[in-house]
């Protein structure tokens, strides 16, 4: 004999939006007038007792000043008690603004030449390195913050920690360098995450040779594939996430979209930060002369695909409101909760109310 349970008591998968998880249980709330319409009779009944007496004055005087309309709050009580514990049975669902449980956040910051430009004062990189030692203070104190820098490569500066100085220290270390290469800083990111992952650049350099003989390269040198994994819908994983900053466009490296595909497929969310203007403008850098222009599209389909946001920055207030906003997104997210339990609260306290009144005024329970 299979036994299963019934369809109203068992958890859905998804809650579509707020409301109730047994909503069938809400038809017990007609009950609620009946129990009044049985409260009205009994006053009445009441009532009907009451001119059996040859003379309700001499009674009315011997009972002194009756109760009033303290005689009906202590039902009234009982009667939204019951209402409240009614809505908990139906287990209510609300979206409610909640802390998070990000455990992990990575700053990935563009340190390429083009980040000396002083369109953002003083420039871009001192407007970026005092925008994210602004946002390290604004984070709790048990989420780790790692640091990569990335311009031509990608490297881990700092590795995820909760000493904030040693995360300041990372940032005012900073050095510019030729070249901008945003997908290995989202690879690079994406392997401080996951370090037993096997997650490596030169997986991207060689997949297209896998399987593959004759190609000056013997397939058992090749770069061992990324361990095997079941991916997960995009922005699922809660425990982490990126924060890439960049002012220009990709030139060297892994194809950003590609990155941001492996960060979707792992659920991590990438938010992409775009700094400086969207036109571009020429600069100099080592003796060289360089035009350097906001990739926009890239960076907003990098985020859309990781299912988080992009943003752009164009002063450095800007900037610092930006960190500003991710702070609060990072550790405070709206989720749909179940808020049984406060309704159960709110009834019991209203039953004791109720009962402590009637003993208080009456002497008896209800």
């Amino acid at each position: 004999m299979n036994l299963t349970w019934p369809a109203f008591l068992t958890w859905p998968a998804a809650i579509p939006q707020p409301g109730f998880l047994w909503p069938q249980f809400l038809w017990l709330l007609l009950l609620l007038p009946l129990l009044v319409l049985l409260y009205l009779w009994l006053q009445g009944r009441k009532k009907k007792l009451a001119v059996r007496y040859a003379s309700l004055t001499i009674v009315k005087a011997a009972m002194g000043r009756g109760p009033g309309w303290r005689r009906h709050l202590p039902p009234l009580l009982m009667l939204a008690a019951l209402a409240a514990m009614l809505l908990a049975a139906a287990r209510p669902v609300a979206l409610l603004v909640l802390p998070s449980n990000q455990q992990t956040i990575i700053l990935a910051m563009d340190v390429s030449g083009s980040m000396r430009a002083a369109d953002v004062e003083p420039n871009r990189l001192v407007a970026a390195q005092n925008a994210a030692k602004a946002f390290l203070k604004d984070l709790p104190r048990d989420v780790k913050v790692g640091i990569v820098a990335f311009a031509g490569s990608a490297q881990v500066a700092q590795l995820p920690t909760l000493n904030r100085e040693d995360l300041v220290t990372a940032i005012d270390r900073f050095q510019l360098q030729r070249a901008t290469a945003t997908g290995n800083a989202i690879v690079i990111s994406l392997a401080t995450l996951f370090p037993d992952a096997g997650i490596e650049l030169q997986q991207f350099n060689f997949e297209h040779m896998r399987g593959m003989r004759g190609m000056g390269r013997p397939l058992d040198q090749m770069p061992p594939r990324q361990n095997e994994f079941i991916p997960v819908p995009p922005g699922s994983y809660t425990s982490a996430a990126i924060i890439m900053l960049t002012d220009g466009q990709r030139t060297v490296g892994v194809d950003p979209l590609d990155a941001a595909k492996m960060a979707a497929d792992r659920g991590v969310r990438v938010y992409t930060v775009g700094v400086g203007t969207v036109e571009g403008e020429t600069i100099g850098f080592e003796g060289w002369s360089m035009r350097v222009r906001l990739d926009e599209d890239t960076l907003k389909d990098v985020a859309l695909r990781t299912a988080a946001e992009y943003y752009h920055a164009g002063t450095a207030q800007d900037l610092k409101s930006v960190y500003q906003n991710l702070s609060s997104r990072l550790t405070l997210e709206k989720k749909e909760t179940e808020i049984s339990a406060l309704f159960a609260l709110a009834g019991a306290l209203l039953a004791l109310l109720a009962t402590g009144l009637s003993m208080l005024w009456f002497n008896r329970i209800l």
